[in-house]
């Protein structure tokens, strides 16, 4: 009698919400890593598939195995295929025990992986690249936890200057006059594990255009495990659907325990729940990415 064959990986989540593409991996419990390549940039890195090397920046939300199990391995890989210097940015806290793991690495491998840390609180910025900064909030789970937002910063000119020629403009600012205001567009929001606290109604993350978000319960009897772990409920989403203003929210760290197509009709039954994807659902994301291509293909046809 021929023997099974072994079980197939997980594949690899995609959402297309022009321009971002998010894609990624991710079980509760096991392993959370996801892309927004268009900005670069990873969250977390429980798991380390090849895409994953694209992005030189990783955003960590805390210290779970499951979701900083793969630093190592990412470190090493990107040095190993000259791909440059990986960056973590992390929560304060995790800034020793990490390098302390990276340490632990050196009498093993015989060699030193060049990597680096930077801790960034709830309140400070790091940019990410000209314009762009990761900015941390604060959340609420079973270690220290935050979550971040992709802020870029745009100047405008002050509505009492427009009709204004350059040369009076140049004019004022060599006088030291402020002509312009810094406009804040937040790109993606990401939570990060968390139980329903108020960091996730502020507005830094209602008004992403995408936020991704963990809602790890679906069940109506749940709720106590949820409370437990200190993970989302779909109730809680119900309750941060009505606040975000976001057209795509991404749902991510569904255990194995989770019935899809429960969550499905949980979500189905929100009034915003059109906007809800989970990452993981690939029947279904890729009917909605045929779907976009084919609307592509019909408006370039027709033009």
């Amino acid at each position: 009698m021929l023997p099974k064959p072994p079980p197939r990986g997980p594949r690899t989540g995609f959402i297309y919400e022009p321009p971002y593409r998010i894609q990624g991996e991710s079980v509760a419990g096991e392993h959370t890593v996801i892309q927004v390549p268009e900005l670069g940039l990873n969250f977390d890195m429980g798991s380390c598939p090849r895409w994953a090397l694209a992005a030189g920046v990783t955003a960590v939300s805390h210290g779970h195995m499951d979701h900083i199990g793969a630093l190592p391995y990412y470190f090493s890989q990107r040095n190993f295929q000259g791909m440059g210097v990986g960056t973590v940015v992390c929560p304060p806290s995790l800034v020793i025990p990490l390098r302390d793991m990276m340490k632990s690495w050196i009498a093993l491998e015989r060699q030193r992986t060049p990597f680096e840390l930077v801790g960034l609180a709830p309140g400070e910025e790091w940019e990410l690249k000209p314009d762009v900064f990761l900015r941390p909030f604060e959340t609420s789970h079973t270690v220290p936890s935050q979550g971040y937002c992709v802020v870029e910063k745009r100047k405008k000119l002050k509505p009492e200057f427009h009709g204004f020629s350059q040369e009076q403009l140049k004019k004022l600012r060599s006088e030291g006059t402020q002509i312009t205001d810094i406009h804040e567009h937040v790109h993606v929001a990401y939570t990060g594990d968390t139980q329903l606290c108020p960091a996730l109604m502020h507005p830094n993350v209602a008004t992403a255009n995408v936020v991704i978000t963990e809602c790890t319960f679906f069940a109506a009897d749940e709720r106590k495990r949820a409370g437990a772990g200190k993970h989302l409920h779909v109730e809680d989403l119900r309750t941060l659907l009505s606040t975000w203003e976001s057209d795509c929210v991404v749902v991510v760290h569904l255990s194995r325990r989770s019935n899809i197509q429960l969550a499905r009709e949980e979500l189905d039954r929100i009034p915003e729940g059109k906007k809800v994807h989970l990452l993981m659902d690939n029947p279904r994301n890729t009917t909605r990415y045929e779907q976009q291509v084919h609307n592509v293909e019909s408006r370039e046809t027709e033009s």
